[in-house]
């Protein structure tokens, strides 16, 4: 591998071929809440969409425009999520692309939508329509564009998420560019959560390679993520190719690595910054299971661990109650050996040998009090190994979940 990663402070229109916009329409009680990111050219796009059933009508459009991959801009509102109603909502969907397209000057079927909010009600197209032209006229690239962006798009996020790299491969003719922005802070799991993700770069992508990286960076990153274990009926993560930097002929899988390596590192570098902004949150907790027969059995073994209020509740109150995490982990449906378990909180370890170890609690306590607090668990029983990220839950995400409608 020779990828060299600079990370930096910039978001979607780091990369070289793209500036972005957002105005404020209504759709949220303050700020900026309908944004673009928008392509010079027509740009090679991929994308990954929510498994939920009730897909919002974004969805099924954005990802009839995915499938031909291709596309030139990001529509985004937040606020109403325009889920949960029927075809009236995916006639909004789609005269929101046309509306944008006559602004922009583009073809509406280069126009991806994305749309998070509040389910069951519909957009106010005229106010969003008559706030366009400001879109257009706002239009920038640089660290400011970026954070308006970010900004727009959140609900009940507290801040706003971006991530970049330049990077530096053997396998490509140049530095590349890879930027992106995400919000998501509940309703938050696998496959995929209420979350949303733009990326964008300037490496050249043939269609196949940009769709199966943006997969595999969302299956180890995004899909590694949950807060609630409740999976949102909007998600979607895209990725655009502007395709200003080609790889170097005959260096074409080394090329394709390297990438891959660098949208993976972008790409949790936001679903980490999505943990932490969970609803309520207090700390990070990152999960890592080890020595498990294969990825995907230490993957619901992971999951199980950050999804459990019984777990989730403990870290709020910095309790180093482990029979908690062992209960989680017994009851993912993995089998397993007790006696060859390990399990250590914020690096210090509380069960081996099947009982516990000896350990100070008070020392275990205080670890659990930092930002981010690891949980490792080993099985013992192979090289499986898989990593996930969750938060604590406090009285906050009550509240913030009690009254989020009304």
């Amino acid at each position: 591998m020779t990828v060299r990663l600079e990370h930096l402070e910039r978001g979607p229109t780091v990369a070289a071929g793209f500036r972005a916009a957002a105005v404020r329409c209504g759709l949220k009680s303050s700020g900026d809440d309908l944004a673009i990111i928008l392509a010079d050219q027509p740009c090679t796009a991929a994308g990954v969409f929510t498994t939920n059933q009730f897909k919002a009508s974004c969805v099924q459009y954005s990802a009839g425009i995915a499938s031909g991959s291709r596309a030139q801009a990001v529509l985004v509102n937040s606020g109403i999520a325009n889920a949960a109603n029927g075809a009236a909502g995916m006639e909004d969907t789609q005269e929101m692309a046309r509306a944008a397209a006559a602004i922009f000057q583009i073809d509406p079927g280069d126009i991806l939508v994305a749309s998070t909010g509040v389910i069951g009600q519909r957009l106010p197209l005229p106010s969003m329509k008559e706030q366009m032209p400001r879109l257009r006229s706002n239009l920038a690239a640089g660290y400011e564009a970026d954070l308006r962006v970010a900004r727009a798009i959140m609900t009940t996020d507290t801040v706003e998420k971006l991530a970049s790299a330049q990077c530096q491969s053997d396998g490509w003719q140049a530095p590349f560019y890879i930027g992106g922005t995400a919000k998501g802070s509940g309703m938050i799991a696998p496959n995929m959560a209420t979350m949303l993700a733009f990326v964008t770069t300037d490496a050249a992508l043939p269609a196949a390679v940009a769709q199966q990286c943006l997969k595999e960076a969302a299956d180890r990153t995004f899909n590694c993520v949950t807060v609630d274990g409740d999976t949102s009926t909007n998600d979607m993560v895209l990725l655009l190719s502007s395709g200003r930097v080609q790889w170097i002929e005959g260096k074409d899988q080394e090329a394709i690595a390297d990438f891959q390596a660098a949208l993976s590192a972008v790409c949790e570098e936001l679903a980490r910054k999505i943990a932490a902004d969970g609803e309520g949150a207090t700390k990070t907790i990152e999960v890592v299971v080890r020595g498990a027969v294969d990825e995907p059995s230490a993957r619901r073994i992971a999951r199980s661990i950050c999804e459990s209020p019984l777990v989730k509740t403990a870290f709020y109150g910095n309790d180093p109650n482990w029979g908690r995490i062992l209960m989680a982990a017994g009851k993912a449906g993995i089998p397993l050996n007790p006696n060859l378990v390990t399990l250590q909180i914020g690096g210090i370890m509380v069960f081996q040998n099947g009982a516990a170890a000896q350990f100070v609690p008070e020392r275990v306590s205080d670890r659990m009090r930092q930002s981010v607090v690891s949980v490792v668990i080993d099985l013992g029983i192979g090289v499986g190994e898989a990593r996930f990220w969750s938060c604590d839950m406090s009285f906050e995400y009550i509240h913030i979940n009690a009254d989020y409608h009304t």
